[in-house]
């Protein structure tokens, strides 16, 4: 169904608990934080175990010679798609200490069909070194592909980033908008943990889980 370069995440007893949990209506916000945040985890693990290692040995507290790895010079910068993708720097800064973060907004034309993104409406700011590094971008919804194919075209473009050096870490996904972006980018890492079954004639993914950033934020409106 989809090329090698997209991964879902085992779809363990555990993980559909999780799901579970985020996708119900009546779950309270700091209970949507809490366990939102335990399958970005389970994502960004799988993800760094994309990242190239080198030998790096260490000696043990018994002296012996421990013959280990270490991640590349090359170095990872984190950056999110605001808003949603600001979910998953807590997280990110959690497992990787003194990672650096950029920001992609990218509005969309809610007048359109496909609410496609309006390059009016835009703003980056990323580390100046983004080039040569590799790119962890982040936003947990994916469901026409049209935000994360601008903030994709915004780092290869504008910022000189090459494709094989991006990995996309996603929660949700919808099959369109994980088609319209492979075949946009085929180059490019996705780590998803669930794809759902469709979209609805609003563009939202079908079951999902509603608006992810409103949830996580806390900002539903009554």
């Amino acid at each position: 169904m989809f090329p090698g370069h997209l991964h879902l995440l085992p779809q363990t007893p555990q993980l559909h608990f999780l799901f579970t949990v985020i996708r119900n209506v009546e779950t309270p916000r700091t209970d949507f934080v809490f366990y939102s945040e335990r399958i970005m985890r389970l994502i960004l693990e799988a993800a760094l175990c994309m990242i190239p290692v080198k030998p790096f040995n260490v000696i043990t507290p018994t002296g012996a010679v421990y013959k280990g790895v270490r991640p590349d010079d090359r170095g990872i910068i984190g950056v999110s798609i605001m808003r949603a993708g600001e979910s998953m720097e807590r997280v990110l800064r959690e497992m990787c200490r003194g990672v650096r973060i950029g920001k992609i907004l990218v509005q969309r034309d809610e007048a359109s069909a496909e609410k496609v993104p309006d390059a009016r409406f835009s703003y980056t700011k990323v580390p100046k070194d983004v080039a040569s590094r590799r790119v962890l971008l982040l936003d947990p919804m994916c469901a026409t592909g049209g935000s994360v194919i601008k903030a994709t075209e915004i780092l290869i473009n504008e910022y000189g980033v090459n494709e094989e050096n991006i990995i996309f870490l996603n929660a949700i996904s919808a099959p369109a908008g994980l088609r319209k972006y492979l075949g946009r980018f085929p180059k490019v890492q996705i780590v998803t943990a669930a794809i759902d079954d469709d979209l609805d004639e609003n563009m939202h993914i079908l079951p999902g889980l509603g608006d992810f950033g409103d949830r996580y934020f806390g900002t539903i409106e009554d």
